[in-house]
C-alpha cells in the first residue's frame, strides 16, 4: 500500500486521504479510548508528520485498527495503538525476534514480531501498556500478542506474550523461537 519517494516513507495523495477519513471515523466511533482529545488537533499532528503516517497505513493495513489512546502531556505526542478486537490478523504466526527465528531447525516461519514492528516504524507494547490498552476495552479474548521482553528473560531464551481471559490480563512465557496461527504483536506510535 505504501511507496518510497525519495527514500522517504510517504502515502500518494489518495492513500494519505483515505486512511485519515478511516483514522478519524475510528476516533469519532470509539471515544471513550480519548476523551478530552479533538479529531482535529491529531489531525495536524499526523498533516505535519508524514513518516508516522506511513507507519499508521503500516499498521491499518496488517489489520491493527490503529486508534489515540492517550496524549504525553509532556511532549504533547498523541499515543497510538492497535485497537482491532484480535491480535492483528496479518502479523500472526511469527516467532518474537530474529535470534528466535534462526534458531528454528525446521518449520521456519516468514518473519518476527520484532523485525516487523522495527520495519513499520512501531514499538511492541510493554506489559504496562497492554494493560492499560485492556482498561478500555477487552481485547485479545481469543488470540494472544506477542509484548516487549526485558532482557534477562530474552537472554535465557524468553519471550513474553499477553492475552485476557477469565476476566483477566495474563502474561506469559514461551520460548521465543515459538509461534502460533493465534499470536501476532500490538503496535504503538507516538505522533
Amino acid at each position: 500500500m505504501s511507496t518510497e519517494i525519495n527514500n522517504k516513507k510517504e502515502l500518494l495523495t489518495e492513500q494519505r486521504d483515505e486512511l485519515l477519513s478511516v483514522l478519524k471515523a475510528r476516533f469519532e466511533k470509539n471515544r471513550n479510548r480519548h476523551k478530552g482529545i479533538e479529531w482535529v488537533n491529531v489531525q495536524t499532528k499526523l498533516d505535519a508528520n508524514a513518516e508516522k503516517l506511513w507507519s499508521l497505513n503500516e499498521m491499518e493495513s496488517t489489520g491493527g485498527e490503529p486508534d489515540v489512546v492517550g496524549q504525553d502531556k509532556e511532549t504533547g505526542e498523541f499515543i497510538f495503538y492497535d485497537c482491532a478486537a484480535e491480535s492483528p490478523k496479518d502479523r500472526r504466526s511469527v516467532c518474537f525476534d530474529r535470534e528466535g527465528l534462526e534458531s528454528r531447525k525446521e518449520n521456519k516461519p516468514e518473519n518476527n514480531a520484532v523485525d516487523m514492528a522495527a520495519a513499520m516504524g512501531v514499538e511492541l507494547l510493554t506489559e504496562d501498556q497492554y494493560r492499560e490498552l485492556q482498561q478500555l476495552e477487552k481485547f485479545d479474548t481469543k488470540t494472544s500478542s506477542w509484548i516487549k521482553t526485558p532482557a534477562d528473560i530474552r537472554k535465557l531464551g524468553g519471550a513474553l506474550f499477553a492475552e485476557f481471559r477469565y476476566g483477566h490480563v495474563f502474561v506469559y512465557h514461551n520460548g521465543a523461537q515459538s509461534y502460533y496461527a493465534a499470536r501476532a504483536f500490538r503496535g504503538s506510535l507516538r505522533v
